[in-house]
């Protein structure tokens, strides 16, 4: 999607702005790999499907954290889950409609005894802080699960408010 004239959204952030400062461009939405769509709002809420890290249409890296993702590595592919779930937003209603990131659920592709999966989806939590601000802080699950869809390390789903 084209980027729209940065203008400060429903949340009193420019979105556009941010991501521009922090060096991100929002990528193509991702086409879904199974029966779903890449996000649906329902009244003033966008639900956003779980978000792969995929990079330029391919997954970024695959295994399970804790043995051969790092728990760093995995912070940055949540951090890239994250963009592609504001790509999401953008492409359903544009993110100068967010009002507030509400929920924020990350899977975490764990080897046994792996259990840093929150210090994990920090890296999705972070990157909505920086780019919304105060209206980027949200309520967050981090869930260790044997295995996730394609190999994946992790896996983000967000729910956002909009105006």
């Amino acid at each position: 999607m084209t980027t729209p004239a940065p203008v400060a959204g429903a949340g009193g952030v420019d979105a556009y702005a941010k991501l521009a400062e922090l060096g991100i461009t929002l990528p193509e939405v991702v086409p879904p790999v199974a029966s779903y769509v890449p996000a649906v709002q329902s009244g003033n809420h966008v639900y956003v499907s779980g978000q792969l890290p995929f990079v330029d249409g391919k997954l970024a890296v695959t295994g399970k954290v804790g043995a051969e993702v790092s728990a760093e590595e995995a912070n940055g592919l949540a951090r890239t889950c994250a963009v592609n779930a504001l790509a999401a937003i953008d492409s359903l209603v544009g993110l100068g409609r967010v009002v507030k990131i509400v929920k924020v659920t990350g899977f975490v592709a764990s080897a046994p005894g792996f259990t840093g999966q929150p210090v994990v989806i920090n890296g999705a939590s972070d990157l909505f802080g920086a780019v919304l601000g105060e209206q980027g802080r949200h309520a967050r699950s981090a869930v260790g699960v044997a295995e996730l869809p394609l190999g994946a390390p992790v896996e983000v789903e967000v729910i956002a408010e909009v105006a």
